[in-house]
This record gives structure tokens, C-alpha cells and sequence, in this order.
């Protein structure tokens, strides 16, 4: 979908105005399951910033969400150097004069088993996958608790978390670090009035886990019905589902819930066949 007919339909489904009048940073957010957050986040009221590397598709989403009659920002970041995370977030208090709402959505996929990750493999999973997030909650956690303001924050983790597939070993680590992290600050920060919790999200069908499978595992054009042959609902979770369910964490609407960590996928963790 081009980012003109995108921006056509963004506005025009049904809304609730969930997080109408809200400051919202997606990091990670210029593509996949990000992309579809900020997309959520404007048709439900919130003036949104997406950070990224890559300066095209960040900005191409902004005017698509501007477009869309949203109000929205690119902050180019990498991610991996954690003063970039935590400037992300000033600048989104510069421009906006404050942060509610932080959803950590960027994510390295990148393959390793146990016997062949390197140290610079691991380091890399750890920067993006577990360093990031840290950082980007401390800085938008003080901004919050500097206006004595409540504040909720999401972080978008894996099923995967859980054991995972042995080729995701550094992924598995930074990401089940990432767990314990989003349960120890939603308990140190529970008396602030901030929420935070997360998602465990299964397969799902993004633009790169498309060059993920065509990088490490050779796969075609067709991978994505091959895939969902293998699952329960016979299809891949998608993106904007996502989205709508990190809007409700995100929104009053999911009340005081806070430090939970809930598994989205279409497997059920434990059961046997």
C-alpha cells in the first residue's frame, strides 16, 4: 500500500479516541509492528513520534500520518548507542513538552545458536533488544515522574522469550532480559502511576521477518503461506492487530493493569499434543 492511499483510510474507521490528547514515542516505529502503533496511535487521538535509522521511511510514515490529518514527528536514531535512546525521548519532550505514552518496538533478528554467536553478535542483540528499551524507559519514566504525571509504556517482546528455536540464542537472552525488566520497573514505578507491561508476540507478518526468512533461511515468495500451513489459524498474526491491542495498554481503558507480560500468539505455552 502506498503511503497516499494508507493516509486515505487512516482516519476512517471507528474511534474511540483512546489516547486523545496523548504524547506517544513508538522506537522502532518507522516500520512492521511500530509503523502500525503510530498508525493506531493517531486514529485514536495521540500525537505520536517514531524514531529510526533509516531517514526515508520514517519520514514517508510522518507525512503519511500528517496526510491523515495526524499530528506527528520523525527523531532519527540508532538505537544501539544508548544516549541515542535516551535523546530520542528528549526530543520528544522538547517538541511536545512532555511524554505519556512510550512504546519500545524495535527489534534485531539476527541468527545465532549457542556455539556460534559471537561476543559482537551478542552485543548487538543486547543494544537493541534489551539496552534500548532500558534506556528509553529511564528517560521517559523521569520525565513523567518530574511532573508527578501518570504515565504507560509498552514493550513489544517475543514468544519466543519463553525457550525459543536454538538459532535465536542471543535473541532469546536479550529478549527474556527484556521481560524481567518490563515486571521490575512496572513494580518499582506502580506508586508513580505508571503502567507498563508487555507483549509477547508470536509469528507475525512484517517487512522484516520477510527479509529475515529470505536472509537466513532461503525462503521464496510463497514463505508466508507455507508458514501459515504450520499454524493453528492457518495465517500469521498481523500488525495492525497488534497495534490495537498495545493502544488499549496503552489507554485507560486497560485500567491498572500493570507488569503483566501477555503471550499474543496462537500457541499455548505449555500445552502438549
Amino acid at each position: 500500500m502506498s503511503p497516499a492511499s494508507a493516509a486515505d483510510g487512516l482516519l476512517d474507521g471507528s474511534r474511540d479516541g483512546l489516547l486523545q490528547g496523548k504524547v506517544v514515542l513508538v522506537n522502532g516505529g518507522s516500520q512492521g509492528v511500530g509503523a502500525a502503533v503510530a498508525r493506531a496511535a493517531v486514529r485514536e487521538g495521540a500525537e505520536v513520534a517514531v524514531t529510526g535509522r533509516r531517514a526515508e521511511p520514517g519520514e514517508a510514515l510522518v507525512a503519511e500520518l500528517t496526510a491523515a490529518g495526524g499530528k506527528a514527528l520523525f527523531v532519527r536514531a540508532d538505537l544501539a548507542d544508548a544516549e541515542q535512546a535516551k535523546t530520542s525521548v528528549a526530543e520528544v519532550v522538547h517538541a511536545y513538552g512532555r511524554i505519556d505514552c512510550l512504546v519500545n518496538s524495535a527489534g534485531l533478528t539476527s541468527r545465532g545458536t549457542l556455539l556460534d554467536t559471537t561476543p559482537e553478535l551478542f552485543d548487538a542483540h543486547i543494544a537493541i533488544n534489551l539496552r534500548a528499551p532500558f534506556f528509553a524507559m529511564q528517560a521517559a519514566v523521569a520525565d513523567m515522574v518530574a511532573r508527578k504525571a501518570p504515565g504507560t509504556i509498552v514493550n513489544i517482546i517475543t514468544s519466543s522469550a519463553h525457550g525459543g528455536q536454538p538459532f535465536l540464542a542471543p535473541y532469546v537472552a536479550a529478549k527474556a532480559g527484556l521481560m524481567g525488566l518490563t515486571r521490575n520497573a512496572a513494580h518499582a514505578h506502580r506508586w508513580d502511576r505508571i503502567r507498563i507491561n508487555g507483549l509477547n508476540i508470536g509469528w507475525t507478518a512484517t517487512e522484516g521477518e520477510d527479509a529475515t526468512q529470505r536472509a537466513f533461511h532461503g525462503a521464496g515468495d510463497n514463505w508466508q503461506d507455507q508458514a501459515a500451513a504450520r499454524l493453528p489459524m492457518r495465517r500469521l498474526g498481523r500488525p495492525d492487530e497488534i497495534a490495537d491491542f498495545v493502544v488499549l495498554l496503552l489507554s485507560d481503558r486497560s485500567g491498572v493493569v500493570t507488569g503483566s507480560v501477555i503471550d499474543w500468539d496462537q500457541n499455548v505455552l505449555g500445552g502438549l499434543d
